[in-house]
């Protein structure tokens, strides 16, 4: 067995532990916040690892390494979770293999999930995501753009949508991260607030959980801190066999 899978399960209940520590502080309920255990990197037997420690939501940012891992990990009962940047080529086989996508930024991309989803699945669960740094090298739509990016989403039949997601700025600033956050769920009111029946707040990882929490993440996504270090470059073996 690979000797990192031997502290998944530990890692996963020392993260359980630290959401319901944290919601309890922020005076929030522990199980209003979703983990979701984000597996890029880490081969198909870490995830079955993880799901034995009762783990059944895992998300992926690379679409060939994700297709190996869903073929390899059929016999379980996953939600798969799409986290990663989109492209066109790309969109037909994320809406046939994954239930959720967390990083839609733009129209195009939108209309093509919702023509690839087959209607022999549910809808597509969405999440916009929104660039809440500014940062030029970051995917999402602008803060200003959310409002007309989700009134188009909600008319595509295929798609469903259930919030926002962000992935601020790396930084030791704590300030900065918590007014990135803050952003985030204002943008997230805001859709409310304008008669969009949203649930999902999506943000958060193992260096910023606290703060994301605190400031009303409903899903966070964690993989350090369950999986360990990631694993750079992508295993060779699944590398090779996601050409």
């Amino acid at each position: 067995m690979d000797p990192n899978t031997t502290t998944i399960a530990s890692g996963l209940q020392k993260v359980r532990t630290r959401i319901t520590e944290i919601a309890n502080k922020a005076a929030r309920q522990p199980e209003a916040i979703t983990l979701l255990a984000a597996s890029k990197t880490n081969p198909a037997e870490c995830l079955r690892e993880a799901f034995a420690a009762g783990q059944t939501i895992f998300g992926e940012n690379y679409l060939q390494e994700a297709l190996v891992k869903i073929a390899a990990l059929a016999d379980l009962p996953i939600e798969w979770h799409f986290i990663g940047p989109i492209q066109s080529n790309k969109t037909k086989r994320i809406a046939e293999n994954f239930a959720w996508v967390h990083s839609i930024d733009r129209k195009k991309i939108a209309d093509r999930l919702s023509k690839d989803r087959p209607e022999s699945l549910p809808p597509l669960q969405v999440c916009l995501q929104v660039n809440v740094s500014g940062e030029d090298s970051k995917s999402g739509v602008s803060p200003e753009e959310v409002a007309d990016l989700a009134a188009y989403v909600v008319e595509l039949p295929r798609l469903r949508l259930r919030g926002v997601m962000a992935i601020p700025e790396l930084t030791k600033a704590t300030a900065l991260q918590r007014s990135q956050f803050r952003m985030l769920k204002e943008a997230y009111d805001q859709l409310k607030q304008a008669g969009h029946d949203l649930d999902t707040v999506s943000m958060g990882m193992s260096e910023d959980l606290d703060i994301a929490i605190e400031e009303g993440a409903t899903m966070v996504r964690v993989g350090t801190a369950i999986f360990g270090p990631r694993r750079y470059p992508i295993p060779e073996e699944l590398a090779a066999r996601s050409q």
